[in-house]
């Protein structure tokens, strides 16, 4: 087993708790409330901008050309997530210029540039990988309901085909290969990849309870 696929298995329970939100649901179902949607748009918005940083400083991080060209690809990547985030605030009416993050947003923006800091870029990409296995869990489950023939066409199709797209599935494939290269299965890592993924249970979690109390 790779550390990658080890790393993902030790949080099984964590993905689980994440596709059954609430929140996540009601993108499942197309009956998400809109404003907790537009609520999370602008979070989403506001992590990935750390998101493509924390990218950065690792890249900046590499002594070989083959990681420094992988973590930026990913960043780029990163910025095509932004660019679909500002499509859902023009459709759904948030302004991004003045988003601040909320708690559980702040929190993970925290830990995620302070690991890629101060940490080096095997640790940054065990932190940064749950982001992305993650969604592509969510978007590979929610398309079992929603992208069949008998399905019924809703307002959250678009982010569902994103995240369970062959591009966002070859993204994730990129950061997982860095882990490879680059980390070691020491009991910090899975501390590591744990606490991000809580802090994605509690992003959406946020979404789920903050939105539609302000904007």
């Amino acid at each position: 087993m790779t550390i990658s696929d080890s790393l993902w298995q030790a949080n099984q329970d964590l993905a689980i708790a994440c596709l059954q939100n609430p929140f996540v649901q009601g993108i499942a179902d197309g009956s998400l409330e809109k404003a907790k949607f537009a609520y999370y748009v602008g979070q989403d918005a506001f992590f990935l901008a750390a998101f493509a940083r924390a990218y950065s400083i690792a890249a900046a991080k590499t002594t070989d050309l083959s990681g420094f060209e992988v973590f930026h690809a990913l960043a780029s990547g990163v910025l095509e997530e932004l660019r679909l985030h500002r499509k859902y605030a023009a459709t759904w009416g948030v302004n991004l210029t003045h988003i601040e993050p909320g708690v559980a947003t702040q929190r993970y923006i925290d830990f995620l540039l302070a690991t890629a800091w101060s940490q080096d870029i095997g640790l940054t990409a065990v932190a940064m990988a749950p982001c992305m296995r993650l969604y592509l869990f969510l978007g590979k489950e929610l398309a079992k309901l929603n992208l069949s023939p008998q399905a019924s066409p809703h307002r959250y199709m678009d982010w569902i085909q994103t995240y369970s797209s062959e591009e966002f599935a070859n993204l994730t494939l990129h950061l997982e290969s860095l882990i490879e290269r680059y980390a070691t299965p020491i009991p910090t890592a899975y501390s590591s990849y744990r606490y991000a993924m809580l802090c994605e249970r509690d992003f959406f979690q946020a979404a789920w309870e903050t939105g539609g109390m302000q904007q």
